[in-house]
């Protein structure tokens, strides 16, 4: 039987960029997130024209996301996003940059890279997700069908 088919939960481990311990609902996309001018602060939502999540909140999700596009200020909204209480409560991410490593410095949530799986094929948004910063660890319980 498949991982995805499977009740088990499937592990996938990675490099620790934030430790700490936290698990939550995933939220997923493959487009990268800009931050300033991509991002609201105050609510979490994004906001990019064209960003397959626009309208959607990651206010308390484990984000899902290739990573950081844009300039510097990437961190800064990030930050704010943190301040206001709607930062991701972990962010799994594909790829590193200077703006990603500041970004989740000052966002405070567990955070993994370089995982020895694609996380985009095995975590899909709702899928439950429990993020070991500390280990890399990330188990991932898929969500309920139908």
């Amino acid at each position: 039987m498949s991982d995805v088919l499977s009740n088990a939960k499937i592990v996938i481990r990675g490099r620790k960029v934030i430790g700490g311990v936290t698990e939550g609902e995933a939220l997923v996309t493959k487009d990268l997130i800009s931050g300033w001018g991509g991002i609201n602060p105050r609510d979490g939502s994004i906001i990019e024209m064209r960003h397959e999540l626009r309208g959607q909140s990651f206010a308390g999700k484990v984000l899902v996301f290739p990573g950081a596009k844009g300039s510097s200020g990437w961190s800064h909204y990030f930050h704010l996003a943190r301040l206001c209480g709607v930062a991701p409560k972990a962010m799994l991410f594909t790829r590193m940059n200077t703006k990603m490593a500041l970004g989740a410095v000052v966002t405070r949530a567990p955070a993994v890279t370089d995982f020895d799986r694609d996380p985009f094929e095995v975590i899909e948004t709702g899928d439950w997700v429990k993020v070991d910063g500390d280990n890399g660890i990330v188990e991932i319980t898929k969500k309920a069908a139908g």
